[in-house]
């Protein structure tokens, strides 16, 4: 929900800060193998238009909580039919073993907006990571390393050579340490756990989103000067006094949003984000929210995620599709599927779409014999429950059979980090084309 574009393509294009995009973003420029968090654009007349996706795959122990971490990511490139040749602008991180620590494991993504988007949100990815891995508190205290660490990314990007004037990123975090998640959140992207609960795995929500449908978030910006406005009240065609937009999750597809005092810009849809220096003068910040969470043996998985997942999917929705997988990257294909899906019902484009997605399971677990007890999700998916708390995982009769679906030690063959092979994985439709990815190395 990053620009106006977002959610109002058609009509209201003409006011977004990100309608167009200069001629050096039109494709990925990156050969192969020079950037393995993003997926590798095609510029072939035959392949515009068509959907991409990649991805990584991998797994961590976690010693000291004496657990195992799962995990698969994608990156798939929105559909944009007046702009074929539009760069993903999303990215994501995956740093296992952070600061040569076994118990430290970072995730990130990195939702870009505006006309150099991509170039901000691979920048934020990389220096925070880096600033944050430089930091010798982060082990201790994360949450006295993250502040500084996303107010000085911010103040790089800033002096950088990229535009960020009207263009940014947001950014969500989970650092796995020990037994503990620490989630740092600027924007409207979004983490959320799976928990298991009575008979059920639930959605528990780590991160808020920061938009001005949250009333903290619109009062500290109107107080910074911001107009906060629909689209529709700026052009006249609804009561400007009026300042009630319904819910976020029930929304007419016409958010409020940040505008100037005397000016039609920039029109965010989000109350916090890396770059943006414009919208930092109405009060648009770079302070993430960090939020801790304690690993209880219910805590079954997390995800990870850009809006372009959550735009047209509840938390809820997303949980108990990453339950019916035992393989988070069948989990990450078939979730990004279902929101491209739902974004053409809705629209005659798409956002780009990121998610990742860790399973927690107990490190003894991991190892033990497999079994075809299942369990139940919220929507009453006939599942069984008996051995979903004591092993954290969900299995299948062929799980100790499956290169993806055994065991912590059988993973470990990727790199502490994101660069590990992509999968196969099934892109989502694209309205004229389909396509099986084939197995792809990013090195």
């Amino acid at each position: 929900m990053g620009c106006v574009q977002s959610k109002c393509y058609g009509r209201c294009a003409r006011l977004c800060c990100c309608h167009y995009q200069p001629s050096s973003l039109a494709t990925d420029d990156a050969g192969e193998g020079a950037d393995s968090f993003r997926i590798h654009e095609t510029d072939s007349p035959q392949r515009r238009g068509l959907s991409s996706a990649g991805g990584s795959l991998g797994s961590a122990t976690v010693p000291s909580a004496g657990l195992c971490l799962r995990y698969a990511s994608l990156t798939q490139r929105g559909y944009y039919p007046d702009s074929p040749d539009r760069a993903n602008q999303d990215s994501f991180c995956v740093r296992t073993n952070f600061q040569a620590n076994p118990d430290l494991h970072f995730f990130g993504v990195f939702d870009g907006h505006g006309p150099f988007g991509a170039q901000c949100s691979d920048f934020v990815r990389d220096k925070l990571a880096d600033i944050l891995a430089s930091d010798a508190r982060l082990s201790e205290d994360p949450i006295k390393a993250y502040q500084p660490a996303f107010l000085a990314t911010n103040s790089s990007l800033h002096d950088s050579e990229i535009d960020d004037s009207m263009s940014g990123t947001t950014a969500i975090t989970v650092l796995v340490s020990g037994g503990a998640l620490y989630v740092a959140n600027v924007g409207d992207s979004r983490a959320v756990a799976g928990v298991w609960n009575g008979n059920r795995v639930v959605a528990e929500d780590l991160s808020s989103d920061q938009t001005p449908y949250r009333k903290d978030e619109y009062e500290r910006v109107r107080l910074s000067g911001a107009r906060v406005l629909c689209v529709d009240q700026v052009e006249g065609m609804m009561d400007p006094d009026i300042q009630s937009w319904g819910d976020e999750e029930d929304g007419d597809g016409d958010p409020p949003r940040l505008w100037v005092q005397n000016g039609m810009y920039p029109g965010t849809a989000f109350t916090r984000s890396v770059g943006d220096s414009t919208a930092e003068s109405i009060g648009v910040i770079a302070i993430p929210e960090v939020k801790t969470v304690k690993i209880t043996p219910n805590h079954l998985f997390f995800v990870v995620a850009s809006d372009g997942i959550f735009e047209f999917l509840s938390s809820q929705a997303v949980v108990d599709m990453v339950s019916r997988f035992v393989d988070p990257q069948d989990a990450c294909s078939a979730i990004a599927a279902e929101s491209y899906k739902l974004w053409l019902e809705h629209e005659n484009r798409t956002d780009d779409i990121t998610i990742i997605v860790v399973q927690i399971k107990d490190m003894v677990a991991s190892y033990a014999e497999a079994t075809n007890e299942t369990i139940h999700t919220s929507n009453s998916i006939p599942l069984s429950p008996a051995k979903v708390k004591a092993q954290r995982r969900i299995v299948s009769q062929s799980d100790t059979n499956h290169p993806i679906k055994g065991s912590c030690q059988e993973l470990q063959s990727g790199p502490p980090d994101s660069s590990a092979n992509f999968s196969p994985a099934y892109v989502a439709r694209s309205p004229t084309h389909s396509v099986h990815l084939k197995e792809i190395n990013p090195h």
